[in-house]
This record gives C-alpha cells, sequence and structure tokens, in this order.
C-alpha cells in the first residue's frame, strides 16, 4: 500500500499535542480558498509515493528513540486517500501502540463517516480536526484554521486544553538549511529574491 506525500516533518510542535512526526499528503478536491497548502492540491503536483509500512517503521524509529510522542497527518485531504491512511494507522498501531494520531481533514466527520473507510480510520485514531476553511472566519488557533473547524477527541488520549495549547506556528530550519514554516497561523517569511 501507498500513500502520495506531498512533505514529511520528522519533529513538530504546531501540528498536535507534543512532538509529533507531521505527513502532508498530496491531492485534495477541496481546494479551500485561503488554504496555506495550495501546492497539495493538485493529485498529480509533487509528491513521492511512499510504502506505508516504510513510512510506519520510520515513525516508529522516531518513537523508539522517544523523539516524537505523536504523529499527524495533513495535506492535502488525507480522506481522499482512505485506503493508504487507514492502512498507516493501522500499521502505527501494530508498531508504535504508545503514539497518538492526529487527522486534520476539510471533510466533516459526518462526511468521513459516509466513506468506504471513513469509520475504520476514525476508529484508529484519536483526534480529528474537521472541516472546510472558511477564510472569512479564520481564528488560527487551538489547531482550527477557522471558526466552523470541530476538533474531535476521539479517544481519551488527550485533553482539550493540550490542544489548545499547541503553539500556532513554527519555523524549522534543516541540516541542510531549508526552511519549514508550519502551523495554523504560519508566518508569511520574505522570499529572497534572485
Amino acid at each position: 500500500m501507498q500513500l502520495r506525500v506531498h512533505a514529511t516533518l520528522r519533529r513538530s510542535r504546531a501540528n498536535g499535542p507534543g512532538t509529533r512526526f507531521v505527513v502532508w499528503v498530496q491531492g485534495c478536491t477541496l481546494a479551500c480558498p485561503g488554504c496555506f497548502n495550495p501546492t497539495t492540491h493538485a493529485a498529480d503536483g509533487p509528491a513521492e509515493l511512499v510504502d506505508v509500512e516504510a513510512l510506519a517503521e520510520e515513525i516508529a524509529g522516531e518513537a523508539a528513540a522517544g523523539a516524537i510522542e505523536g504523529v499527524t497527518v495533513s495535506g492535502g485531504e488525507p480522506f481522499e486517500q482512505p485506503d493508504g491512511l487507514l492502512a498507516l494507522a493501522r500499521a502505527l498501531r501494530r508498531r508504535a501502540p504508545a503514539l497518538s494520531i492526529l487527522v486534520f481533514s476539510g471533510f466533516a466527520r459526518a462526511e468521513i463517516e459516509r466513506t468506504a473507510r471513513g469509520r475504520e480510520v476514525l476508529a484508529e485514531i484519536d483526534v480529528l480536526v474537521d472541516g472546510r476553511y472558511v477564510e472569512r472566519r479564520r481564528v488560527a488557533s487551538g489547531l482550527r484554521g477557522s471558526a466552523n473547524q470541530v476538533v474531535h477527541l476521539l479517544t481519551s488520549r488527550h485533553a482539550r486544553a493540550e490542544v489548545d495549547a499547541t503553539p500556532v506556528a513554527e519555523v524549522v530550519i534543516g541540516p541542510d538549511g531549508e526552511v519549514q514554516v508550519t502551523g495554523v497561523d504560519p508566518l508569511d517569511l520574505p522570499r529572497s529574491g534572485g
């Protein structure tokens, strides 16, 4: 089983409670106006086909080293790759059951529950942040980009206060100097000309 992955970040504090491994998938037909990740919308955009078991093994290695407390899957739209998303969640539960799993989706929970794999995925994850991003209702706090979005605590693993305490933005500078900006209220860094 494979996932179309736009990018990963081995350690993040702005994508859910604690330190998390983040996976951004490629492809989103919702294409909400004002979305922070428009480069993840095109299904054939900049992505890598990643083997789910290999990805789960990499994440479990980070967990075994004590580097992360959870995994966040965002996008793009994770539920537009339901088989891969379910396979990843199940592989993580087998390999690193102590990790929490959080998924961001532009679909409402009721929409997800009506899909072929929706209920199965929800049974494997701890937190769902759902709802389309609505630019005019922007709040950018508590993991919600806009006021209509809802944080669903699907298990008792996290308390609302933990979710609300998640930093709204972070800047990560990799060893190669690559800058990655993330979170629900990311900074708009000036680009160098050239």
